[in-house]
């Protein structure tokens, strides 16, 4: 699978938590984000990021989903997770 493949994969997983609403949080950071000036792209690959460090975490530390986690990094958007 060659990166572009992977970006499409990630986003796929943004899209599918923007269009079930699950977690409501994405959606809401979406809209936050847009709000404050980025695009829909941009927005959507800061979300990205957020879920490539908890899919990180989750295999670094071989723990189970942690949404709570999740959320916080989300809200904390434009500021990046950390590694």
């Amino acid at each position: 699978m060659n990166k572009k493949q992977r970006r499409k994969l990630i986003l796929e997983v943004v899209n599918n938590q923007i269009g079930a609403n699950n977690p409501p949080e994405t959606k809401q950071t979406l809209g936050r984000l847009i709000a404050e000036g980025f695009s829909k792209a941009e927005a959507k690959d800061m979300i990205a990021c957020v879920v490539l460090s908890e899919m990180f975490d989750m295999l670094k530390g071989e723990e189970v989903y942690n949404e709570q986690r999740y959320v916080a990094a989300l809200n904390k958007l434009p500021d990046m997770p950390e590694d």
